[in-house]
């Protein structure tokens, strides 16, 4: 199990990367959408 979590890191290293980062932007525009309503 281990060794397959490896594998696919090393295969796709930077892919994941890249999903990090478009997750925690979805996260922030989550967190700013659910604010902007009680600012007006």
């Amino acid at each position: 199990m281990l060794n397959d979590i490896k594998t696919v890191y090393l295969r796709s290293g930077a892919t994941i990367l890249q999903d990090a980062l478009g997750a925690a932007a979805l996260m922030v525009m989550l967190a700013v959408g659910l604010y902007l309503p009680g600012l007006a």
